[in-house]
């Protein structure tokens, strides 16, 4: 049985531009992302009930692998980086879903990741979401748009899949969850990093307490490059576009909510983001209602890579982690001791979690199990983004239930 499923990513043409400059070893003509072995993943609580449409087994066109006898059709709206990036996912190495076609307002983009993939191209995502052999939707569009496509997907009966944020505002974010509700359709949150095998084995580490108690918690997370100055403008900040993974990363590392933020920030690599509030370096020091105490450590430049570490310290031991390498390899020299640079960039860093992801959003519809990251799982992050924003524009300590308007 043979499901269908549609993604909706459409980024903007400098996110685009900057991608294609910052990613030097990725090629758009060419599946981006390399085969690699599923890893499994305890689901999260309660979830909706659905009704699977049945049609038959898609058989390899276009050069695109077998799929498995049951499968989930899958279509695109949106043909930015991450759009493509799920799209090939999907064609080429996602067993438990079927790439029915992506969909862009730029027609350029739409028929350049349709060549990619070999699936049909849409110029206006509700065709895709009107076709009968579609049963759920991916969003990577802008992060205004979300909350308005989750709505009309739902209402369409098509399951969910959203990149983050769903979106900047509580209420629209509150509204669009109720929807997802109401319809009764599965609804995921794009957060990969939980699917990514070195957090996983913190996580892990933490539930068995083989370190003990968690006591302090810290987050390492640095861009190579900053974006260009129109995409930093319209990004809803720091907090809410280069943090909220982290923010994610810790509640789901630490396995209990944020109560007070505190934040601090500078301008050391972009000076004209002063002039729309924003800083391109920051600290965010978390309070956890356990009592764990976490540093999350943002910048949007760190010449020598993408940098992503992690360590918990408990009570009876730490687990860390380190950057991914291209190769393991050591020199030394009476001079000194040297290796390569760390990955270039989330794309290569994070390939096998962005397979993960999407497998386990396919194998939740096809087995009628609950999303692995949920609606609250999306909108969490957002509240604690919003509070450090708070507290960086009025230099102090801010706690949740200042920015929750349903805590209030």
């Amino acid at each position: 049985m043979t499901m269908a499923f549609v993604s909706t990513c459409s980024i903007g043409e400098q996110r685009n531009k900057w991608w294609k400059k910052s990613s030097t070893r990725s090629s758009w003509c060419k599946p981006c992302i390399l085969p690699t072995k599923k890893h499994h993943h305890n689901v999260s609580p309660p979830h909706l009930v659905w009704k699977m449409r049945v049609a038959t087994t898609s058989s390899p066109e276009s050069g695109l692998g077998e799929k498995s006898e049951e499968s989930v059709g899958i279509g695109i709206i949106g043909a930015g980086r991450i759009g493509q990036v799920h799209a090939e996912n999907l064609a080429f190495r996602i067993k438990k879903g079927r790439l029915v076609g992506v969909a862009s307002g730029t027609k350029q983009l739409a028929e350049r990741c349709s060549l990619a993939t070999g699936c049909k191209p849409y110029y206006d995502y509700h065709l895709l979401l009107e076709d009968p052999s579609v049963d759920a939707v991916c969003i990577c569009s802008a992060s205004n748009q979300h909350t308005k496509q989750i709505m009309e997907a739902a209402r369409a009966g098509k399951h969910i899949f959203c990149e983050k944020p769903i979106d900047t505002d509580l209420k629209k974010i509150d509204e669009a969850l109720k929807v997802v509700e109401e319809c009764g359709v599965k609804f995921q949150v794009g957060f990969n990093r939980r699917f990514d095998q070195n957090y996983s084995r913190v996580r892990q580490a933490i539930v068995r307490g083989e370190i003990g108690s968690p006591h302090i918690l810290h987050i390492v997370s640095r861009d190579p490059s900053p974006p260009p100055l129109e995409y930093l403008k319209s990004s809803g900040g720091i907090w809410l576009d280069c943090s909220i993974h982290d923010f994610d990363m810790a509640r789901f590392l630490i396995g209990d909510e944020v109560t007070q933020v505190y934040a601090v920030g500078a301008i050391h690599h972009v000076p004209e983001m002063k002039s729309f509030g924003d800083v391109d370096t920051s600290i965010v020091l978390l309070h956890f209602r356990n009592g764990v105490i976490g540093t999350i450590d943002n910048s949007r430049k760190a010449v020598y890579g993408y940098d992503q570490r992690c360590e918990v310290f408990g009570s009876q031991g730490s687990v860390h982690i380190n950057n991914n390498y291209p190769n393991s390899a050591v020199i030394s020299t009476s001079q000194s001791i040297m290796r390569d640079l760390p990955l270039h960039f989330f794309m290569e860093r994070y390939t096998e979690s962005f397979i993960e992801e999407l497998d386990q959003f396919c194998d939740c519809i096809l087995h009628d199990k609950p999303a692995p990251v949920t609606g609250w799982d999306g909108r969490a992050p957002v509240v604690i983004a919003l509070a450090a924003k708070k507290s960086y524009m009025e230099g102090r300590p801010v706690r949740i239930e200042e920015v929750d308007y349903s805590l209030s």
